[in-house]
């Protein structure tokens, strides 16, 4: 299977000789290429692919903290680092990256990297190497322009905001940036339940039940006072889970 790739690399030159390499040295197919590491994360909210070549020092979100961010993914990336800077190649192991190579870029350093690549594919079943054992127990939100770290459960509840998701705990909010679809699939389907469209709950930090027009209900979470609904076509699945 031939493996694809993007690059997320801020200078162009970079880019392009980087493309150079690959198209020369191995069959593996650039699909994508970014200089802004937070639309990285973005394609990723939509997107999968086998391999990112990652810049460290990229704007908005730099490398390290993007493979940081996608090491929560359910279909996350090889990950070749691609800098200038040396003092990062501890970190970015500890990352679980598969190579890490340093610019200006030697042909004979790249060509047996992507030899090694396109050799771990041959021998490894992608499919079962990109699916985790079970879903990650913490989870990348942002607030106020920084990356918080958070166990899953602390989240109360979630709400949809257009493309982006707004999680609350007891007593923080902060934002997811994907779609509430995107988000619901890195949850615990035992732990967390789609009770509207537009919002998903903690079963197991509901604290009143309320009954509502047309057999519905509205659901008040613990130390909070919002109220969430219920939606007609979810009342069935939330009595059942429940036991109501």
């Amino acid at each position: 299977m031939t493996l694809r790739a993007i690059i997320a690399e801020d200078e162009l030159p970079a880019q392009e000789e980087l493309q150079y390499l690959i198209d020369t040295y191995s069959s593996i197919e650039v699909t994508d290429r970014f200089d802004d590491g937070l639309d990285v994360l973005k394609y990723f909210q939509e997107h999968t692919t086998d391999v990112l070549f990652l810049d460290i020092n990229l704007p908005s979100l730099d490398g390290m903290m993007l493979a940081g961010s996608l090491a929560q993914f359910k279909h996350k990336p090889i990950i070749v680092f691609t800098t200038a800077y040396k003092e990062h190649a501890a970190k970015a192991f500890e990352l679980e990256a598969f190579d890490y190579i340093l610019k200006p870029y030697s042909e004979e350093r790249v060509a047996a990297m992507l030899k090694k690549l396109e050799s771990k594919n041959a021998s490894v079943d992608m499919e079962e190497r990109i699916e985790p054992a079970e879903t990650p127990a913490r989870l990348n939100v942002w607030k106020d322009e920084k990356i918080y770290v958070i166990n899953l459960k602390e989240i109360a509840y979630a709400e949809a905001d257009e493309k982006q998701t707004t999680v609350h705990t007891k007593d923080e909010v902060y934002t997811y940036p994907g779609s509430i679809s995107t988000f619901e699939q890195q949850l615990p389907a035992d732990a967390f339940f789609r009770c509207h469209r537009s919002y998903i709950v903690n079963t197991e930090k509901i604290h009143e039940i309320l009954p509502w027009f047309n057999n519905t209900y509205l659901v008040k979470m613990k130390g909070l006072s919002e109220q969430i609904p219920v939606s007609r076509s979810k009342a069935k699945e939330f009595r059942q889970i429940m036991r109501l």
